[in-house]
């Protein structure tokens, strides 16, 4: 069962992530801040990660480079999520070592189409 980190110090946004992403084949697991989600990164070994830029403790970009530092994450995905989208910002998360940027806001079918591409064994579509 694939496990997706959402760091991000706004609660309605990990609701989001969590009600749009987790169920019987999704594990969602969450962190407030910089520094937790080092924490439960490494502890939980996600198979993506989506995290947030502006955060108290340290900035998505610190995080991701330390993330990309770990070689027991390096397989994991990870995904820049925040409101800032301008070319410097995108520049910044490619050279931290994102995979992704996504904007905030963005839509439920967004966030699966996008999971969807990055973790193509996570079932998110009910098969009819």
């Amino acid at each position: 069962m694939p496990t997706v980190l959402i760091v991000d110090d706004e609660p309605p946004i990990v609701e989001l992530v969590r009600f749009t992403l987790e169920d019987d084949h999704v594990r969602v697991v969450e962190a407030a801040d910089g520094l937790e989600a080092l924490e439960v990164a490494r502890a939980e070994r996600p198979d993506l990660i989506f995290l947030d830029v502006q955060m108290p403790h340290l900035n998505g970009f610190e995080v991701c480079r330390r993330l990309r530092l770990d070689p027991r994450l390096d397989r994991a995905k990870i995904v820049m999520l925040t409101a800032a989208g301008q070319a410097q910002d995108l520049a910044r998360g490619r050279a931290a070592g994102a995979d992704l940027y996504l904007t905030k806001p963005f839509s439920p079918l967004r966030l699966l189409t996008l999971v969807q591409s990055l973790l193509p064994e996570a079932p998110l579509w009910p098969e009819r």
